[in-house]
């Protein structure tokens, strides 16, 4: 299976957001990130991690990293739509998932840690 993890890059997070958990750093951010991909890899699954800016840039970057490989699911991290801010940053990722890999299921996470079980869920009832 082949998954493409979206998340915000850790150095880019507005840290002062009173919805963000406290105590969280980049450095907090990153570990997860970093266990998310070493847990797919130990799934067997080939996984990449897509770094988006909470910027315009965002659905161009999504969709430059869906024209070079075929994904079996895309997760879309917390940190990208659960805050209200990020609101129009989902949409267009989403809409950027939709259109660059109309064939991937579409799964979330609620923290780093959890990505490869997220993935796990949505690609079961494949």
């Amino acid at each position: 299976m082949r998954v493409l993890f979206i998340g915000e890059e850790p150095e880019a997070v507005d840290y002062s957001n009173p919805s963000l958990p406290p105590g969280l750093t980049a450095a907090k951010i990153q570990a997860g990130i970093n266990f998310a991909m070493a847990q797919m890899k130990e799934r067997g699954w080939d996984a990449d991690f897509c770094s988006i800016l909470p910027n315009a840039t965002a659905a161009t970057t999504v969709a430059q990293q869906l024209k070079k490989e075929i994904y079996d699911c895309v997760v879309i991290g917390g940190g990208i739509r659960i805050p209200p801010p990020s609101l129009q940053l989902f949409e267009a990722i989403i809409n950027a998932v939709h259109k660059g890999a109309p064939q991937a299921r579409i799964a979330f996470n609620t923290r780093p840690e959890d990505t490869a079980d997220a993935a796990a869920r949505v690609t079961a009832t494949r």
